[in-house]
């Protein structure tokens, strides 16, 4: 989500239907000996003659928090980096790995799994006319593990060798398993067998940046006037809090397949306001307002889809009632998704009784959310469990509590919903606040907060995306949770490629995981989006995530 989350298209109301998704791959065969697949430039995309202006607009909602692809971390951002950068690969409309389609070329993989070796394009420029490099790579990747740095996306690079040592202090930048043979050669070394590593190289953490331009300015990613990208598109103008247009960049080695010359995002957070918009054609794809998904969907123009992503409310477990876990439980319980989902959101929402979303775990021949089935307590139990908590922690009555959540109507009413089952299956009255996008992913960075919303959509299909957040001190561990026992389920199931281990040690953490309740999962996402008709080759993957770079106006 990104975030939410991790996960993460377009923060559209309720539906956060962007993030980045990453399909399932297999290791150990070198990718440059495979056939030749199908490229972008391949597709039937390039065949077509636009005839009409090929101008995209498109709604965000919100300012993106970061452009930096080494500190951001929503689905806001990603979305747009998605088209103004690119990683060593690019997923396909199928989201797969294909050889060739991003910056590299091809690569090699070790028999024993653990070192890839990447061999870039000769061609691949940034957006100012400089050559892309192995040496960008290898600085994007130990900057995002920098200390300094203080990336929330982090421990996504601990799958490096060394990679959480030279994080922790423990190491140094040279240690880290990644590094520059030459100009267009990368050599990475893993700590284990990753089975959809490649697919992390997709990732927007992993995208390169230009060292030279990062190393002369700090701010270099807040303006588009300094912006330097590597990918389809050019930041070519921000209005802070109101707009974001990129460009088709001429310096992007697979330009003749791209046939938009421009994408602007506005940042209008009111549904109706929006819908207007898309109705006026001053927006070509919206979510459909809350009060009429439903029947927009039943009309058939708007399209509700499952995405692999879960919105949930998390407990700060270091403020207080929420220290105790069957206080945490008790307002889990208290929820009923089905009211939630049935009539709130009305968009083929999933009620969540657990984390981990249906089809996470293609690769592992078991759905994990089939295995472990419901953890979330029973209605009829909420009171007995709030009674519980509240005689361990020797008070008669609770504290003001607050629910926060980022500004949006969609979020608004469900805040409103839930507020009224705790009134009445709890006898707790709680307040709601809410908080601007950037402002409130800052406060929950924080810990300043008792409950807050959240929603995570995948960075890749592996059910390690939903769990390895929080793990102690994670980066986007909101609820602050820490227990040594979860901890060692992760590190377990990262350190072999064994999937029948990996599967049963992210049973066992899940299970932990939902039992202390640091978080209440509600439903499970859809994407629901309004598209018109003349609006062609965009890609939409599982986990939610939204590729505009091969996208045309017919």
């Amino acid at each position: 989500m990104k975030k939410a989350s991790k996960w993460l298209t377009l923060m559209l109301a309720i539906v956060m239907v962007a993030s980045i998704g990453f399909a399932g791959c297999g290791g150990g065969s070198s990718a440059g000996d495979e056939p030749a697949k199908e490229t972008p430039s391949d597709t039937p995309q390039e065949q077509v003659k636009p005839a009409v202006e090929q101008y995209l607009k498109l709604n965000a909602r919100t300012e993106p928090p970061s452009l930096d692809p080494g500190t951001a971390t929503d689905a806001t951002s990603f979305t747009i980096l998605r088209v103004i950068m690119e990683g060593l690969v690019r997923l396909d409309d199928n989201s797969q790995v294909t050889p060739g389609s991003g910056m590299a070329e091809n690569w090699d993989i070790s028999e024993d799994g653990l070192t890839y070796t990447f061999h870039l394009k000769n061609d691949v420029k940034w957006s100012n006319g400089d050559p892309v490099t192995a040496q960008d790579f290898e600085f994007a990747w130990k900057r995002v593990l920098d200390p300094e740095t203080a990336a929330d996306y982090a421990y996504q690079m601990y799958y490096l060798k060394n990679g959480e040592a030279y994080n922790s202090g423990e190491a140094t930048a040279d240690d880290v398993g990644v590094k520059a043979l030459d100009d267009k050669t990368l050599e990475v070394t893993l700590e284990a067998q990753t089975p959809y590593f490649l697919q992390l190289t997709a990732f927007g953490s992993y995208y390169p940046v230009n060292k030279k331009v990062v190393e002369a300015s700090a701010d270099w990613a807040a303006d588009a006037a300094t912006y330097v990208g590597n990918g389809p598109f050019k930041l070519t103008a921000w209005a802070h809090d109101s707009e974001v247009v990129v460009e088709k960049n001429e310096n992007y080695w697979n330009k003749d397949a791209v046939k938009l010359d421009k994408i602007s995002w506005a940042m209008v957070n009111d549904d109706n306001t929006s819908y207007q918009l898309y109705l006026n054609n001053d927006l070509h794809v919206d979510a459909a307002p809350h009060e009429l998904t439903y029947e927009l969907i039943q009309k058939g123009e708007a399209v509700s889809t499952p995405i692999l992503g879960n919105y949930y409310y998390t407990f700060n477990t270091e403020k207080e009632p929420f220290t105790n876990k069957y206080i945490r439980q008790a307002f889990a319980a208290a929820i009923d998704r089905e009211a939630v989902v049935n009539q709130v959101l009305k968009g083929g929402q999933i009620p969540a009784y657990g984390f981990v979303p249906p089809g996470s775990s293609p690769d592992m021949g078991v759905d994990l959310r089939a295995e472990l089935g419901d953890l979330v307590p029973a209605t009829s139990e909420a009171k007995a469990l709030l009674e519980k908590g509240m005689a361990e922690l020797g008070i008669t009555e609770l504290p003001t509590i607050t629910l926060s959540y980022n500004t949006s109507e969609g979020h608004k009413k469900i805040a409103e919903a839930i507020q009224q089952m705790w009134k009445q299956n709890l006898g707790v009255d709680v307040e709601l606040f809410n908080q601007e996008w950037k402002v409130y992913l800052e406060t929950m960075g924080t810990g300043d907060y008792q409950m807050g919303r959240m929603g995570w959509l995948g960075d890749y299909i592996d059910p390690m995306t939903f769990l390895d957040m929080f793990v102690t001190g994670g980066g986007n561990n909101y609820p602050r949770y820490a227990n040594a026992e979860y901890d060692g389920y992760i590190s377990q199931a990262k350190a072999t490629g064994d999937q029948a281990v990996r599967l049963d040690a992210m049973l066992k953490a899940e299970k932990l995981l939902l039992d202390d309740m640091a978080i209440a999962p509600i439903y499970y996402y859809t994407s629901v989006y309004l598209q018109h008709d003349n609006v062609k080759g965009v890609v939409r993957h599982g986990d939610g995530a939204t590729d505009y770079t091969w996208t045309y106006i017919e």
